[in-house]
């Protein structure tokens, strides 16, 4: 007789584990390991379906009704579910609880099409007693949540599918846009555009030092001139102008010149004691983490991108050691509190505890509350000591933020004073002089000591002020005149932008990491340190879109969008009739409609007019200067200066300069330096042709110029079509300081580094062999020709040995064996030694590799992005992009799909078959693209 289990079915392998051991022998735990299917690429869609679905994958005139594929990756795992579900005598679905776990449990029970009853099991900790709880307190597949995911599928799936083709035909191919994505992007070009603008203004001001017998001194700074009150950064408009409000105000500039004087009249001022101000300091602890206050206090306290945070999350999760990390909520269960409390009192004493439990409110607009804040697992949190030596360094150190965040929240607050001092002092020229001096000081330090004094926003500079009373007479020790600068918006970091984009009500937390990894895949952003920095193929893509479908990238409709997609979750609306207004709008727009929301998304593609991509492709610096973002890449064109051939000047922008740093000087340098001509170096002795050092798109090189012929013959025009002869310069060489000799050893190139006889094992036979040395795409090399058809090659270790390897050492490389696709030759030294690694303690060094420099510990090794050289990477950022890379794993090579051949033999049974095959997909498709009212009605029959 069969045995009967239960089948309770999770998202991840690591997941189904430790769920299997809390259940027994009697549950069956397998992983469906993400989505068993998904919306079908047009590709995948049948030929019997292409009309209906062929477009998107989605039939936009049948209710948007979506077509679903199993992909072939996970018709395994399909498989081996239904071949369990065969011994199961109930199915539970125990996937997250979110809309994405919803969304997979639905396409669970569409796929699998259980006989038995479907029970949704949902908890939001992965402990034992979370889990044996949720088995009894069951549920069906929500409908309006599926609905509201499937509907975030299809939108994004339009979104993309119309738009993205747009950007292929007039920025370039492979672009893609979506609906957060380019809201995302637009946010980073927006503030790099707002730096781009900004004029830097000087002013200056005078610290004081100032003594107070015999307790000491403190520092004062200058604020105000006969009750004026001196000017300081926030004063200062993006255009290097006083603001208006500063104007009103009255407020005062203080340049050089002023300061130099008030700092030489004030060194011998008596310093009288206006006022003296003290009041009670209190600091509250903040709220448990969101996934949005997560990923934000992991980058800014441990400098983990959002996608490093979320995937160590998904470990602690997993795993048991922490609640569910896709949350808006900041509350915690009655459990959590007296768990936190107790945590608490082990650690640092009662008196470190609030008064009374602490739950907080969810201030975010539109938060989704169905989870706990994320906190620790279980009724006793673990110790992060207790976990050393058992988490990956990533997760230790993310579950360490978490825990103390958690037990911060349950404490008291820290408390203090905070005293000010108003000091005058008569100057010379200007007046009666008023400085000021702050500073705070704690009595109690409270939940601090949890998560560390300086680790809030805001947080005062703890300065002690000597006793003083009104009155007092104080001298100056030292007094300076200090040189200010406005500094421009700050970039934004990962954390940061998190930030905004809640605040903007912009996507969902859950999704934040993925959409910071996309942009910086597609290229549209790259990091310098922590900051995000917009390439210049990012504010053409935006240009395109602001310009011809700005509601898209508003920030107010993309925010409108996600609450939409909530309404749908709650119930309160369907996917069709949003889709449907969203994509056919509403009839009442027009092409010249000034509200273009009444306006569907088809309508304003199909309507689009011509995009003249040259100037979407352009953005003006300044005095006929402009990037062009081409086909290989951005470059810069001075329209107002032409070349020889009467064309705009052009020159390469380095990859390492920020859009913000290419000002209208620093462009006409990079002009100039490039349209300086070829630097004739001399004349070839052999050919007496001319050899010049010249600049091109892939760096500099030597060409040497063929005489040109006196004779007017047939032979004067193949003259001027003959392509001068061209050599690279090497990695060691600069234009400037390369010499006529180097030229020609370079024009020299290929170098016979000699001849000789040797014996073809093959045939028995002597052959002349030559070796040449020559430097190629991948560094120098060897060439061994004429033993048999096919060269011979070998690495060089440096360019310098492709001019001084001799025969007998070039004959003992190739008796090396050669490994791989790269021919062995000498170890390579390391570019530069960063020290070690503060994750494993190994060294960490910069190194020439195959595909250029990379950052390397002897284990884990990271490609050096192309803002960064191997001298100008920071050792601490070098090992945060190491961290990731190893907390992201191995890379998954994609396998190569064998071609497969086609006869006349399979054609014909291949057309015998068709018939059949048509029924059958015909019969797939109608069960793959049913609707979620079959999911009520499934839900209610296996219950």
């Amino acid at each position: 007789m069969a045995t009967h289990k239960k089948l309770v079915i999770v998202e991840s392998p690591t997941k189904a584990k430790k769920i299997g051991g809390y259940l027994g022998s009697d549950y069956t735990v397998l992983a469906s390991v993400g989505h068993i299917r998904d919306l079908a690429q047009p590709s995948q869609v049948p030929a019997s379906a292409k009309k209906e679905f062929g477009k998107f994958g989605v039939n936009v005139d049948d209710g948007f009704r979506p077509y679903y594929v199993v992909g072939a990756d996970k018709k395994k795992t399909v498989s081996e579910l239904k071949s369990a579900l065969k011994s199961a005598d109930e199915v539970y679905l125990a996937t997250d609880e979110d809309r994405e776990g919803e969304a997979i449990a639905w396409h669970l029970v569409e796929t699998l099409k259980p006989k038995v009853p479907v029970k949704r099991m949902v908890f939001h900790e992965i402990t034992k007693s979370a889990i044996t709880d949720s088995l009894t307190k069951t549920r069906d597949v929500d409908a309006h949540m599926v609905d509201a995911q499937e509907t975030r599928r299809v939108l994004d799936r339009l979104y993309g599918y119309e738009l993205s083709p747009v950007l292929w035909r007039k920025v370039g191919p492979g672009l893609s846009a979506g609906r957060v994505q380019s809201v995302a992007t637009r946010l980073i070009v927006e503030r790099e555009r707002e730096r781009m603008a900004f004029v830097k203004s000087a002013y200056w001001d005078i610290a004081t030092d100032l003594v107070s017998e015999p307790d000491g001194k403190f520092t004062a700074r200058l604020v105000a001139l006969d009750d004026a009150r001196v000017a300081g950064s926030k004063d200062f408009d993006d255009s290097g102008h006083l603001t208006s409000a500063a104007q009103k105000d009255g407020v005062i500039v203080v340049d050089e010149g002023m300061a130099t004087a008030l700092a030489h009249t004030l060194k011998d001022a008596d310093f009288v004691v206006e006022s003296v101000g003290t009041k009670p300091y209190s600091r509250r602890p903040l709220p448990p983490f969101t996934t949005s206050t997560m990923q934000q206090a992991a980058g800014n306290a441990l400098g983990m991108s959002s996608r490093s945070t979320m995937r160590a999350a998904q470990g602690l999760y997993e795993n048991g050691y922490i609640t569910y990390m896709r949350t808006d909520s900041v509350t915690l269960s009655q459990e959590a509190i007296r768990a936190a409390r107790s945590a608490v009192i082990g650690e640092w004493g009662e008196k470190f505890l609030s008064e009374k439990p602490k739950q907080y409110a969810t201030q975010t607009a539109g938060a989704q509350e169905a989870h706990e804040a994320i906190r620790p697992a279980g009724a006793h949190f673990r110790n992060p000591a207790e976990l050393a030596g058992i988490v990956p360094p990533d997760q230790l150190k993310l579950y360490t933020l978490i825990w103390r965040r958690t037990l911060a929240s349950q404490m008291a607050d820290a408390t203090g004073s905070t005293a000010t001092v108003r000091l005058t002092a008569e100057t010379t020229n200007h007046g009666i002089a008023t400085v000021q001096a702050s500073g705070t000081v704690i009595d109690f330090p409270g939940f601090t000591v949890a998560i560390g004094s300086r680790s809030a926003k805001n947080e005062d500079e703890t300065t002690i002020l000597p006793p003083l009373a009104e009155g007092d007479i104080l001298k100056a020790s030292d007094v300076k005149p200090q040189s200010h600068e406005t500094q421009p918006p700050a970039r934004y970091t990962e954390a940061s932008l998190v930030r905004t984009l809640e605040a903007k009500e912009i996507g969902r937390p859950s999704t934040y990491a993925s959409i910071i990894s996309t942009i910086i895949d597609r290229g549209y952003v790259y990091e310098r340190g922590r900051a995000l920095i917009p390439s210049w193929l990012a504010f053409a893509v935006i240009k395109l879109l602001e310009q011809n479908f700005p509601q898209y990238v508003d920030y107010a409709f993309t925010a409108q969008m996600e609450n939409g997609l909530d309404a749908i979750a709650q119930g309160k609306q369907t996917g069709r009739d949003w889709l449907t207004h969203f994509y056919f709008g509403d009839g009442e727009g027009t092409a010249q409609s000034a509200d273009e929301a009444h306006r569907g998304l088809q309508a304003q593609v199909a309507q689009l007019g011509d995009i003249d991509a040259r100037a979407i492709n352009t953005i003006e610096i300044g005095e006929g200067l402009a990037v062009r973002v081409g086909r290989y890449g951005p470059y810069l064109e001075d329209s107002q200066h032409l070349d020889a051939e009467g064309k705009p000047k052009r020159a390469t922008i380095p990859d390492t300069m920020a859009p913000d740093e290419l000002t209208v000087d620093e462009a006409k340098k990079l002009i100039e330096n490039n349209s300086s001509g070829p630097r004739v170096l001399g004349v070839d002795p052999v050919s007496g042709g001319s050899v010049e050092v010249r600049n091109g798109r892939f760096g500099p090189y030597v060409a040497l110029i063929a005489p040109s012929t006196e004779t007017e013959d047939v032979n004067a025009d193949a003259d001027k079509t003959v392509k001068p002869k061209m050599a690279s310069l090497f990695k060691t060489m600069t234009p400037d300081a390369l010499t006529l000799d180097d030229a020609l050893k370079l024009l020299s190139l290929p170098r016979v580094v000699g001849r000789f006889e040797e014996k073809n094992e093959e045939t028995s036979e002597t052959n002349e062999v030559i070796i040449e040395a020559n430097n190629g795409r991948y560094g120098p090399y060897l060439t061994k020709t004429g033993l048999t058809g096919k060269p011979d090659t070998r690495s060089l270790a440096s360019e310098d040995e492709i001019f001084t390897v001799t025969l007998e050492q070039a004959q003992e490389l190739f008796a090396q064996p050669k490994y791989g696709r790269r021919a062995r030759g000498a170890a390579k030294p390391p570019l530069r030694e960063l020290g070690p690694d503060p994750d494993n303690g190994k060294t960490v060094t910069i190194k020439d590799g195959f595909y250029g420099a990379y950052i390397t510990d002897g284990e884990t090794n990271r490609t050096l992005p192309k803002q960064y050289t191997p001298e100008s990477i920071e050792p601490a950022e070098a090992f945060r992009l190491l961290a990731e890379k190893r907390a992201a794993g191995p890379t998954k090579r994609r396998r190569r799909t064998a071609t497969k051949k086609t006869s006349t033999t399979k054609k014909t049974s291949t057309t015998k078959k068709s018939t059949t095959r048509k029924k059958t997909s015909s019969s797939k498709s109608t069960a793959s693209s049913t609707k979620k009212t079959s999911t009520r009605k499934t839900a209610k029959k296996t219950e």
